[in-house]
């Protein structure tokens, strides 16, 4: 039987959920691009449902757009924070929900319409949002100068589990920590993470009478703001969308990936500790970001990213100059140019001093990268303890619940670049498999990191 002009063919369904945990977020690409081609997924307009303590929604600055479209070569071009939007202009993804804690704060709450396209003048990926996040990385530009635009729906959700805390306190029916702490190691042991297979996975009555005593006591707020309004919206967005709304468009779709990184029940900012104090505030200084004004015209929006990709170009340049050599006749040819960003600063001096202090060979590529992270707002930074990571946990139950049962899910351990707390990531890693274990039922779990063989 074959489908009717304009209907979508009919996607294949896996026999058990699979689930994807890799080391570095882009590594599950190639998994959704598989499931794809082997039409479990459908090659446009698929939801996008992303846990995480960061968006990822940047764009590889000088990556040709047309490099989308060769996906081995895609693959070798992204990294962490840049591998959703070349989907996105791929024509794979169309809508993305972007779920986090409430210590990431890097793109306002609501719904955000845009544009993501082939920029004309570059060749390369932009999009026509003005939010502080692609401005601060000049990756705006006007809608007249996209070529083959791609429109995006982007929901920003905040998942507020301190409030669950606070107002079950009130009431005086907080759940303790030990009784957390109890739930969590029962519910540990029905998990295997040291498997490619669910096949050894066994309820346990004990753990799950437990957890739904302790769910009860933590139904988690999401929190959204009203639409985002801007001279760069391409689509009727509603006045207000709320949480329960957002989700509920995925019941309407064909199919949906779930995405959680671990680092979105806790995280740190590696940056912090690979810099002193002093060497960081310099940096923030370097890098700063001035945030523009509301109600910009064109003209000011275009001249924001001119500055910004001028400050971020002589960055890049001074910083791979020094790579070559530090030495004081460089660092000063840097920092006395009068056209050049360094020359109104004063930081790049006494940052080289500093850091050559500590170590004869300063690793400047390093230095830069950790300075990209430093524009308008810090990397989240927030060692979870115990009781969160369990809300948290217990949210993302909870979140699911209202949920159909995704086509795949994608996990990110983000544990060796030390977003996730190495010492946290493997507990964090065990209760997530075991909460999709819990609501899914037979799990078909590929760990593709290191140390694990991949599934034969």
């Amino acid at each position: 039987m074959t489908d009717s002009p304009g209907e979508r063919p009919q996607l294949r369904l896996y026999p058990k959920l699979p689930v994807w945990v890799v080391e570095d977020h882009q590594e599950v690409l190639p998994f959704i691009y598989r499931a794809i081609g082997s039409k479990h997924l459908p090659a446009s307009k698929i939801t996008f449902v992303h846990f995480d303590s960061h968006p990822d929604l940047l764009i590889p600055v000088n990556m040709p757009a047309d490099t989308v479209f060769d996906k081995e070569a895609l693959f070798g071009e992204l990294s962490i924070e840049n591998w959703i939007m070349p989907v996105v202009y791929a024509g794979h993804f169309s809508h993305v929900i972007w779920l986090h804690p409430s210590w990431a704060q890097q793109i306002k709450e609501g719904k955000h319409c845009f544009l993501v396209g082939k920029d004309t003048s570059t060749t390369t990926i932009r999009v026509t949002s003005t939010d502080h996040y692609f401005l601060s990385d000049g990756l705006y530009v006007s809608e007249d100068q996209l070529e083959n635009p791609k429109p995006l729906e982007l929901d920003v959700i905040l998942v507020n589990s301190s409030q669950i805390v606070s107002s079950q306190e009130e009431n005086g029916v907080a759940p303790s920590a030990k009784r957390l702490k109890l739930a969590a190691e029962e519910s540990q042991s029905t998990a295997l993470t040291n498997s490619s297979s669910s096949e050894g996975l066994c309820p346990n009555p004990k753990a799950e009478r437990m957890e739904k005593e302790t769910e009860s006591q933590l139904t988690p707020q999401i929190c959204t703001a009203p639409a985002v309004s801007s001279n760069s919206e391409t689509q009727d967005c509603p006045a207000r969308a709320g949480a329960r709304e957002i989700l509920q468009i995925l019941k309407k779709g064909d199919a949906f990936v779930l995405d959680i990184d671990l680092d979105f029940f806790s995280v740190k900012n590696p940056f912090k500790e690979m810099f002193s104090q002093e060497e960081y505030k310099l940096l923030q200084e370097l890098y700063s970001f001035k945030k523009p004004d509301t109600d910009l015209t064109e003209e000011d929006l275009v001249d924001c990213v001119e500055s910004r990709i001028h400050q971020l170009e002589d960055l890049e340049a001074a910083f791979a100059d020094l790579c070559d050599g530090d030495d004081e006749e460089t660092v000063q040819r840097w920092a006395s140019n009068p056209g050049c960003y360094f020359y109104r600063m004063g930081s790049l001096i006494p940052l080289v001093q500093s850091l050559k202090n500590r170590t004869e060979t300063p690793d400047y590529e390093m230095v830069h990268q950790a300075g990209l992270t430093c524009d308008y707002s810090e990397l989240p930074h927030h060692v979870s303890t115990e009781e969160e990571i369990e809300c948290l946990v217990q949210s993302l139950k909870y979140l699911l619940k209202t949920l159909p049962k995704p086509t795949l899910v994608t996990i990110a351990r983000s544990s060796l670049d030390d977003y996730c707390p190495s010492e946290q990531v493997d507990t964090i890693q065990e209760k997530v498999l075991n909460v999709l274990y819990i609501l899914y039922g037979s799990l078909d779990i590929h760990l593709e990191y290191s140390g694990n063989s991949p599934p034969a």
